[in-house]
């Protein structure tokens, strides 16, 4: 049986028009525009088009867009200067340092920098504070991305055996500890986190209900490593080549074609969790604006 292609580019467009209709209601009975900056250190390619592409969604949404480029031989203090302005400024409600940021720039001290309420990317550690003691205020996007796909395809995760590969701050270690806690209806699951030092990975992945895979390998999971039936969330955006017109030619951490034989739902590589990360900066955006007002409450999914 063909498994089910969890299309998050299709969710995605659905979330983003109950933003976009959100915003319009609030600029029309409060006076309320959610205001997001993006601050992007250097010309690194792959952060110019993650900022890009954040800009343009933003826009279309009806959101105060800001974005400041700076060279990447900016020092430290100028860079929290400019944090610390956009700190103050009342009509920006979210702050994003695209990262990674240069070597000479401490990134710790960059995220803790951001005001809490302004941390839209969720890494500040009040935010990750929050996350662990199972009330969270603003989730890591692809996470967030990730647990609203579950949701939305009605995938019973409670109970379930869940093994994530990859244990980045990013990705792995806050959606681990989002599906373990007792959040509905997308928690309550037993996980399992793999790594690079994890042995006989496929002992563990072979025992997955639920595979979530953010290794940073193209195609590193294949058919014979997973069991029927198993639902299947590729993290992975890997550029594997041009085509003859000169677009790059992506694939995601799971080999796709042998992996869906057995899959009962599995994620498209691009158009799966992608679409989700960047749809999710905005309704952290949205509800840090909500939040500013006192219009907003605990996340709900």
């Amino acid at each position: 049986m063909e498994p089910l292609i969890l299309k998050g580019s299709e969710i995605a467009k659905n979330l983003r028009e109950q933003i976009k209709e959100e915003v319009r209601t609030l600029k029309e009975q409060y006076g309320l525009i959610p205001g997001l900056v993006t601050i992007l250190v250097g010309e690194n390619p792959a952060s110019v088009s993650y900022v890009t592409a954040k800009q343009r969604v933003a826009k279309e949404l009806g959101f105060y867009s800001v974005q400041e480029n700076l060279p990447e031989d900016i020092s430290e203090k100028t860079l929290l200067d400019l944090i610390e302005k956009y700190n103050q400024d009342p009509s920006i409600h979210g702050i994003l340092v695209q990262l990674p940021l240069p070597k000479h720039i401490d990134e710790k001290k960059v995220i803790c920098a951001i005001n809490p309420k302004k941390d839209v990317d969720g890494f500040h550690p009040f935010n990750l504070g929050r996350l662990v003691m199972g009330h969270p205020t603003f989730i890591p996007c692809t996470p967030y991305g990730i647990l609203f796909l579950l949701k939305e395809a009605d995938i019973e995760v409670e109970g379930k055996e869940v093994v994530i590969i990859g244990r980045s701050n990013i990705v792995g270690k806050p959606l681990a500890l989002l599906l373990m806690q007792k959040l509905k209806p997308v928690g309550n699951a037993t996980v399992t986190v793999c790594h690079t030092a994890t042995k006989d990975l496929a002992f563990h992945t072979k025992r997955a209900d639920i595979l979530i895979v953010a290794a940073g390998r193209p195609k590193f999971i294949s058919g014979d490593m997973v069991k029927e039936g198993v639902v299947v969330i590729d993290v992975g955006v890997n550029r594997i080549g041009t085509t003859p017109e000169g677009k790059p030619i992506l694939c995601g951490d799971v080999d796709f074609e042998s992996v869906k034989q057995k899959a009962s739902v599995i994620t498209p590589v691009p158009g799966g969790v992608g679409p989700m990360t960047i749809t999710m900066l905005m309704k952290n955006t949205l509800e840090a604006a909500k939040a500013s007002q006192g219009l907003s409450e605990e996340i709900q999914f």
